[in-house]
């Protein structure tokens, strides 16, 4: 690999941290599921905390994947009903949209915060011995990488900017 490709490697992950992340959340879990097999049939002692870290990346993979999801465009559409419509009704319902989806995910951050702040910032999880706080903070960080993205597909889609794919 040449170091202009490698400096290109970098710069792309640097530019995407949401991708990183998400590939390092994978690979966490994999190992960390795979050491549990391993001490546990391999070496017949389980590990007491393997099982509930999983768990815990878990939910914040699976938040930040949504976010991932909006930010491809890639979650359910019904666009079989919207190709019937011409561009000015296209770009009405796609506010209609984007306003009634702003709308859930502010909720959904501002309830995600109250609980937090209410009910698991004071419990410990019995394994691992963190605050339940950690892993339920990744639905209100997910929401809100979600609440971005669905706002900047909607600003670039008024605007009728490209969007750039390496993005």
């Amino acid at each position: 690999m040449k170091d202009s490709e490698k400096a290109n490697s970098l710069i792309w992950f640097l530019k995407h941290p949401l991708e990183l992340l998400l590939c390092l959340l994978m690979v966490a879990i994999v190992v960390i599921t795979f050491s549990q097999v391993v001490f546990r049939y391999a070496l017949e002692h389980s590990l007491s905390w393997s099982e509930e870290t999983a768990r815990f990346l878990f939910m914040w993979l699976t938040m930040l994947g949504a976010a991932y999801a909006f930010k491809l465009k890639s979650h359910f559409a019904l666009e079989f009903l919207t190709k019937r419509f011409n561009e000015q009704w296209k770009r009405i319902l796609n506010t209609f949209i984007t306003i009634v989806l702003t709308i859930f995910f502010v909720f959904f951050i501002w309830k995600g915060f109250y609980l937090i702040f209410t009910v698991a910032i004071d419990q410990i999880a019995p394994a691992t011995q963190i605050s339940v706080a950690v892993p339920y903070l990744s639905g209100p960080v997910g929401g809100i990488f979600m609440l971005y993205y669905i706002l900047r597909n909607w600003w670039t889609d008024l605007r009728n900017i490209p969007q750039n794919s390496t993005e």
